[in-house]
């Protein structure tokens, strides 16, 4: 990796109405963008003819990129693929339960098709052997925001089959009742007559299923990553781009893919992160994916997508495109890199704006991104590589993630919305954000739980009986847990424990369930610490607890479940475990988190709260960091606690006795030595 902060866009010559390549690159070199992302949409524009390669327009980039000082991160060109191939093998195009994908759109392949897989390595060479030795190239990202793509044909079945006669030994009695397969006559008689999962009923075959196609983006990525070190310098690094939840923004899990396994094949963890703008500018999804990328290795990560303009809705107000650079660094990214540097004349993404609109001139964007880069070409010693130390954790699952996507939720009979498993996450994660409590995430088969001082453990439908044991273990030696409804409720198959639930919490959180319900006009009657006494709703989904050891922090206020607790405590051993067992307002949210994170010493009254986004690490310098955002189109005042510090913008002093003023949208960064 590069010994400084990395600043770029994302650049297309081959998308460009004409040649202006000297202009791009004069533009970026005064705007500081030291770094660009190529390749990885243009195929068709490396090999136009099968066998016929043309790197030409790529080599021209690279050389004025190396002129220039620029540096370059090559993409393997293989999430879109050329006309002729898909013309030559139109197998290759995924197969799903809606029927054959058309030839078109991105990402439309089965990516375990043996001749999808030969050309994409034959690609793949191709660009190592024409870009790996030239000196602008400084690393590669593997494909393009990969998934599987709901392929469920004919081949990625048969693998599956293999999956499972592994999974089980060949023993189909094992297979037919881990899965629960004696239900509706769906026992499978034989390896060869496992039914076409596109019509399955079962949702703990269609889980397994799910899980071993999330399995086979990793292998698909694990297969480019082998063949990219054949070819690989000492100095150059591999990334992927992992892609978000997308609903309108990137906020949550992507359901189809094990970001922790990807995490072991790259170097350095990549991330696309998009959000709203404007008057819905929050910076949480910001702080979302940062977090989620950082935990993946546990290391500084690589923005490699973000918008400078995006949606025309989410063009931003002055001030807020800086605001939301900074606000990436905060989180321990080394890189932030524009999706794209110009704006497309045509095809779907036309109107998602660039740092260049489609007059490719300067814009008041350009020059935002000139002040921003010239920023951090001057403080890139004092903000590269920031090393945060959390001590809050959230553990998050896929199995769990995608069992709540089959078994969700619902708010209230006959409708169709619901809790999914995202829901639960976002609606604690939210709050901790606004109240500024820094997280990490870890995975249950995580080596560091027990180095954090709360874990959070949000819906955790599947939990392994070796996890629940690792908790309770956590606790009994001093730990800290708060648990969600749903938690504990299943196995890795999605069968549901019989033995009561919490399954293997039970005695941790000092309380137990039998049945649960939908809100029908229910509150919360709190103890008037933890929650409020009265005035507090239940929203959703309520599991009706049963306490033996666990003090009832909350009870429901309802004339049918009034004998029921809501919110449980529980001291269990050295440690204490909470138990949130309804889904509720923000309010509830909010006051229980306060509450645990000053029992667990990680929440001083009147700390500075949301728009106030307040960030820390700690540099290659030793020094402490501490980012103040403002999140707002007020300005805003912090009072200090340290006694000496330097504002890195505007080099000025600061420290007790004088607050620090945020203008609107603004961001202030303090440097101190650590002990002020």
């Amino acid at each position: 990796m590069q010994n400084k902060l990395l600043y770029g866009a994302e650049y297309y010559i081959e998308y460009m109405p004409y040649d202006r390549l000297s202009e791009d690159i004069r533009l970026m070199k005064e705007a500081g963008i030291n770094c660009i992302r190529v390749g990885e949409s243009t195929w068709s524009s490396m090999e136009p003819q099968e066998g016929v390669f043309d790197f030409s327009e790529l080599r021209r980039v690279l050389d004025a990129c190396s002129e220039a000082g620029i540096s370059v991160i090559a993409a393997t060109p293989t999430y879109a693929i050329p006309g002729w191939l898909a013309q030559k093998y139109p197998d290759i195009l995924a197969e799903t339960s809606s029927g054959r994908l058309l030839y078109g759109k991105r990402q439309t392949m089965d990516i375990t098709n043996a001749d999808y897989l030969f050309y994409a390595e034959r690609i793949i060479r191709k660009l190592m052997e024409h870009t790996a030795g030239h000196p602008a190239v400084i690393g590669y990202q593997l494909d393009n925001e990969t998934g599987y793509y709901d392929a469920a044909g004919e081949h990625i079945q048969q693998l599956f089959t293999v999956h499972l006669r592994q999974e089980f030994h060949g023993d189909l009695n094992r297979l037919n009742q881990a899965l629960g397969l004696s239900y509706w006559s769906n026992r499978i008689d034989s390896w060869e007559n496992i039914p076409d999962l596109r019509g399955a009923v079962n949702e703990s075959l269609r889980a397994e299923f799910d899980a071993f196609r999330r399995a086979e983006v990793t292998r698909f990525l694990a297969m480019q990553a082998k063949i990219v070190r054949e070819y690989l310098r000492e100095d150059q690094f591999i990334t992927h781009n992992l892609s978000l939840f997308w609903n309108g923004d990137t906020y949550g899990f992507n359901p189809d893919v094990d970001e922790r396994e990807i995490g072991k094949i790259v170097d350095v963890c990549g991330i696309d992160i998009y959000h709203p703008a404007q008057d819905d500018l929050t910076g949480m999804e910001i702080a979302f994916g940062g977090d989620l990328a950082r935990s993946v290795k546990r290391k500084n990560y690589l923005v490699l997508e973000t918008q400078a303009q995006g949606f025309p809705g989410w063009l931003p107000y002055d001030g807020q495109l800086r605001l939301q650079a900074f606000s990436h660094f905060a989180s321990g990214a080394d890189m932030v890199e524009y999706w794209p540097w110009h704006s497309i004349h045509n095809g779907p993404e036309t109107f998602w704006k660039g740092v260049l609109g489609h007059d490719l001139k300067v814009n008041d964007t350009y020059r935002t991104v000139k002040q921003i880069g010239q920023e951090l070409s001057m403080l890139s010693g004092h903000l590269h590589h920031l090393k945060k130390k959390n001590r809050t954790a959230f553990v998050i699952c896929s199995r769990s993630r995608k069992g709540l996507d089959y078994f969700p939720m619902n708010i209230s009979a006959g409708e169709d919305k619901s809790i999914g498993y995202n829901d639960v996450l976002k609606k604690i994660y939210r709050q901790l954000y606004f109240l500024n409590v820094e997280c990490d995430f870890v995975w249950p088969d995580s080596e560091s739980l027990e180095e954090y001082d709360l874990l959070i453990v949000p819906a955790l439908y599947v939990a392994e009986d070796i996890f629940t044991k690792r908790l309770s273990d956590y606790v009994r030696k001093g730990g800290h847990l708060l648990g969600t409804f749903k938690t504990a409720f299943a196995d890795k198959y999605l069968k549901v424990y019989h033995d009561g639930h919490p399954h293997g919490l039970r005695d941790c959180f000092g309380m137990s369930y039998s049945n649960f319900t939908l809100s029908r006009g229910a509150a919360l009657l709190g103890n008037g610490t933890a929650v409020k006494k009265e005035g507090r709703r239940v929203t959703g989904f309520m599991e009706l607890l049963e306490p033996a050891d666990a003090q009832v922090l909350a009870s429901y206020d309802h004339p049918a479940w009034k004998k029921y607790a809501a919110v449980t405590e529980n001291v269990y051993g050295s440690g204490t475990a909470w138990y949130l067992g309804c889904d509720c307002e923000d309010g509830v949210i909010r006051d229980l988190l306060i509450y645990i994170l000053s029992a667990c010493g990680l929440y001083k009254e009147g700390q500075e709260e949301f728009p106030v986004i307040v960030r820390r690490g700690k540099n290659m310098l030793d020094k402490e960091i501490r980012y103040f955002l403002n999140f707002s189109g007020k300005e805003q005042r912090v009072h200090p606690d340290w006694q000496d510090g330097l504002e890195l913008l505007s080099q000025t002093r600061s420290g007790k006795g004088t607050d620090l003023l945020l203008p609107p949208w603004g961001v202030k960064i303090i440097e101190t030595d650590g002990n002020s």
